[in-house]
């Protein structure tokens, strides 16, 4: 009876996965891509040096959690010409990725949401070269992050309220699965439970161990085993 219980409250688990070093290892060459891209763009069209547009960049990221929304805001950039423009290239042979992620999809027991800051189209091409294609039950990169019309990205705690009601997942059996400890306070403030992966991140300082964070992982291939050590 207590067991039939665990399988029926296992179900009914939403994991929202966050993409990039965390289904897979960005830092090792796709970020530096997409980087660059971002740079040539905020040059080509504010018609800044590399320098300052590298600035910018940075600078909008940090101050509004992406790039993008910094560019709308203060030079009346078109977000999706952005968006296609940084994102546009081959991630194949960018990819760097564990093995096993499309058993551990099938094994791990609850739906599959993505929940991304990257566009859709990108995010598409990611996971399918991840073999993870047919594994999610529903995608949201950051063109359907708008609440009230407005884009908000994570870690937005008015959007990830909106997703927890647009897929009706009650309180405390949604899970964020992310590298960003940043994104993972806000989840936490709002019901969400909470998985760090710090396998694929290159910035310690971002590690950390706050009490939002509910379980930390090297990579989502732990999950299966270690969900059952997962703080309410």
């Amino acid at each position: 009876m207590r067991r039939e219980t665990a399988r029926r409250r296992d179900r009914r688990i939403v994991w929202f996965f966050d993409l990039d070093n965390t289904l897979h290892d960005a830092s090792h060459a796709i970020f530096a891509t997409i980087d660059r891209r971002m740079t040539e763009y905020v040059g080509r069209h504010l018609q800044v040096d590399r320098e300052q547009a590298n600035h910018l960049r940075l600078t909008y990221w940090h101050r509004y959690g992406a790039t993008m929304l910094g560019l709308m805001r203060h030079h009346a950039v078109d977000p999706h010409h952005f968006l296609r423009e940084t994102h546009d290239f081959d991630v194949a042979g960018l990819l760097r990725a564990e093995r096993g992620l499309a058993r551990l999809f099938a094994r791990l027991p609850g739906r599959k949401v993505l929940l991304t800051n990257a566009p859709g189209a990108y995010a598409d091409d990611v996971l399918r070269a991840l073999g993870l294609h047919r594994g999610v039950f529903a995608r949201y990169a950051i063109e359907q992050m708008r609440v009230h019309r407005i884009f908000r990205p994570k870690p937005s705690r008015s959007m990830l309220r909106h997703m927890l009601a647009r897929e009706r997942v009650p309180v405390g059996n949604a899970v964020l699965v992310e590298d960003s400890a940043a994104n993972l306070r806000s989840a936490r403030a709002v019901g969400f439970r909470t998985v760090l992966v710090i396998g694929h991140n290159r910035s310690p300082s971002r590690l950390r161990r706050g009490s939002y964070v509910g379980l930390r992982v090297r990579s989502v291939l732990e999950l299966p085993r270690a969900r059952a050590r997962l703080r309410d």
